[in-house]
């Protein structure tokens, strides 16, 4: 699959599947609750669970994790949560546990919603067993750790009936100061953008300690310190600052150059601890992206910076976000804070700028599910995924990738063991 074969089977992954009329197409009336499955109780999943409870309609009613702890640990959260919102508790029918509970939840018929929160090696098989059950999917990124998975991602996309509803978890994009300025930018107000400069710098993420675990149960509980489990911090982390590039560029990468390397970190694990990309766009443009993931700073800088013939823009996680130049223009209310202040949150919760990101995301996707259109970003969370990809193989072959040597040579990962050892 070359460029081009990859951007059309994209177009018509997605093609056909926003035009349905609302009260014929979706049986949820308004006032009535979604059924949500949660697979992976995790820290981000919880949270990300809460958020729906708390803001949609959204109810939590079954649950699916591989470990007893964690599943334990989920269901007394949602038990209390339910009960704070005068919602039933959760059957315990509904809690599943073992390397085949996504499966049972997503045959569950009291689920109508599966959010996906899994390590991201198991994301696109969790999204394929959801999309094959006919439940409405919320899939955390990145959508593949390799082009394998990747390609079978979008072939899952072709899959995807034009009633269910699936979202991949680029919540940045609806936070309300970041899509302000990604339309004025979408809409000319920089001109011909030549430069992006972009950043994720990040404290180390911390071990989750399980005394007389397996060495493949110690792998899947710091999943974020392993490659195959993540993607290596540019794939699992990185990607949302990607994504924003991607998207206010209306295109994806053609080629990119990399450098970077576990400089600091000596914990177990074989993640880089830093990247610096150079991106190469359709037009010219070039995004220089630098990472970092290491030590115990609290403090946190991510974002993007942008530069036209009539302008820049800057867009960051904490900090103004305005444009100057000819169409100067400020997010009213993102002046309270300097730029990179803000505080690293390990389970997605930040705050300034990103406040509201999950709310108005997840208020967006359930709006889909009960009234339509329908959603369908498979694709569009492959072409993110793919980006990334790039950037990494560049770093790892230390030389310039394009985007056909990725399809067709890009690296392929193995988890090595299997599941059933934790039936």
């Amino acid at each position: 699959m070359d460029r081009r074969q990859f951007l059309e089977a994209g177009s018509l992954a997605t093609s056909g599947m926003l035009l349905l009329s609302a009260k014929t197409a979706f049986g949820y009336p308004a006032n009535s609750a979604v059924g949500l499955g949660l697979i992976g109780c995790g820290n981000r999943g919880s949270a990300v669970a809460t958020s729906f409870s708390q803001h949609t309609s959204a109810q939590v009613v079954a649950l699916a994790d591989l470990f007893a702890d964690q599943l334990a640990a989920g269901e007394a959260r949602f038990n209390q949560l339910n009960a704070g919102l005068g919602r039933a508790a959760i059957d315990s029918k509904l809690l599943f546990r073992g390397p085949h509970a996504f499966e049972q939840l997503a045959q569950a018929p009291q689920v109508d919603l599966v959010q996906i929160s899994t390590p991201p090696f198991f994301h696109v098989q969790h999204l394929e067993a959801a999309v094959a059950a006919g439940k409405h999917v919320y899939c955390e990124k990145p959508v593949g750790v390799d082009v394998a998975q990747a390609q079978q991602a979008l072939e899952i996309a072709k899959r995807v009936k034009p009633t269910q509803s699936v979202d991949v978890g680029f919540q940045c994009r609806n936070a309300p100061p970041i899509a302000a300025i990604a339309q004025k930018i979408q809409g000319g107000a920089l001109g011909q953008i030549a430069v992006v400069t972009g950043n994720y710098n990040a404290p180390a993420s911390t071990e989750k300690p399980c005394p007389g675990a397996s060495q493949d149960e110690y792998r899947l509980r710091n999943w974020l310190w392993d490659r195959v489990l993540s993607g290596d911090i540019l794939v699992e982390q990185n990607i949302h600052i990607i994504d924003l590039c991607n998207w206010m560029l209306g295109a994806a990468p053609l080629k990119a150059t990399a450098t970077g390397g576990r400089n600091i970190l000596r914990h177990y694990g074989d993640c880089w601890d830093n990247y610096q990309v150079d991106f190469t766009y359709p037009g010219g443009a070039h995004l220089s992206f630098a990472s970092t993931q290491f030590g115990s700073d609290p403090a946190f800088d991510a974002g993007l910076k942008l530069f036209g013939a009539q302008g820049s823009a800057t867009a960051p996680y904490s900090g103004p976000v305005r444009i100057t130049g000819s169409n100067a223009w400020e997010w009213e209310d993102s002046t309270a804070s300097a730029p990179g202040s803000g505080q690293f949150a390990a389970n997605g919760n930040f705050l300034d700028n990103l406040a509201h990101a999950d709310a108005e995301k997840e208020r967006t996707f359930i709006d889909s599910i009960v009234s339509g259109p329908a959603h369908n970003q498979i694709a569009e969370g492959v072409q993110t995924a793919l980006s990334c990809m790039l950037g990494r193989m560049a770093g790892y072959h230390q030389a310039e990738v394009t985007w056909d040597e990725l399809l067709h040579n890009g690296e392929t990962y193995q988890l090595g063991f299997s599941l059933e050892q934790f039936a």
